[in-house]
């Protein structure tokens, strides 16, 4: 569960797509660290293959601790190089167990997110909550590289995840509302109170998916900030998935449809 307090001091900038560091990748060998350069991970970036329909598991070499970024990429089946296709980032759930293999947990919702041609972004949390420094950084540089490189329509970024994704749907909506249009929350508990315990309003919309049997979430409790945060003006459509388990991620796609359709009727 986390909040305004659990925010770094990590000041995004105005125009955050254009103007944060070069960074990107490598996806072979490793090589000397000393050698290596923010101009060298931008050049590696441009050689991800983004042939339409292709997915790529990525390895990004950066010049500072840890060395390296690990995140899946899905290009869509149709690539708009006039209008840009949508880009939807992929928070995987599970954070302080997850391994090395989590950011390639895209199986279930890459069938909803073909229908709108989207390009896909999953990165891998490193077992480090989404809303901490370390993922934000990782998740800006990433994106800014993306929007550099591929044909992205800016005004249809999307952020989505489920449990400690969902979690980090929440917080990336609420603080980065210059780069996302909406975000897509399944299973996730966030509390909308301030430290004075009033009510934040978010000002970008999110669809909220929840199950009236979570075992892990209870429904009451996100149910109270999902209303909290509606009060300050917030625009969040809650959904209640019948007797849905919160380990079984996959059962939740025909809500996670629904909200992708949502996308294109109400969000842009």
């Amino acid at each position: 569960m986390v909040g305004r307090e659990m925010r770094r001091s990590f000041q995004i900038l105005p125009i955050i797509l254009t103007a944060i560091f070069l960074n990107g990748c490598d996806e072979q060998k490793p090589v000397p660290i000393t050698t290596w350069t923010w101009d060298d991970t931008a050049i590696s970036f441009e050689n991800i293959d983004i042939a339409p329909g292709t997915t790529t598991d990525v390895i990004l070499v950066i010049p500072d601790p840890p060395y390296q970024y690990s995140f899946r990429v899905i290009t869509p089946k149709i690539i708009d190089e006039v209008n840009g296709n949508p880009l939807v980032l992929s928070l995987h759930g599970g954070v302080g167990g997850a391994g090395p293999e989590a950011h390639k947990s895209t199986g279930c919702i890459a069938p909803a997110l073909d229908s709108i041609n989207a390009f896909v972004l999953s990165p891998n949390a490193d077992k480090v909550q989404w809303y901490e420094y370390y993922n934000q950084e990782k998740i800006v540089r990433i994106i800014s590289l993306a929007v550099g490189n591929w044909p992205i329509n800016t005004s249809k970024l999307v952020v989505t995840g489920f449990s400690d994704g969902g979690n980090g749907t929440w917080f990336f909506t609420e603080f980065y509302p210059q780069v996302f249009s909406a975000g897509i929350a399944l299973a996730s508990s966030y509390n909308t109170l301030s430290t004075t315990n009033e009510p934040r309003k978010i000002s970008t919309p999110l669809y909220v998916i929840h199950s009236s049997t979570d075992e892990l979430f209870p429904l009451e409790q996100t149910q109270f900030w999902v209303d909290q945060t509606i009060s300050a003006g917030s625009n969040v459509t809650f959904v209640i998935a019948d007797s849905l388990s919160h380990y079984t991620p996959c059962d939740y796609m025909g809500y996670f449809e629904d909200a992708v359709q949502w996308l294109v009727d109400e969000v842009w």
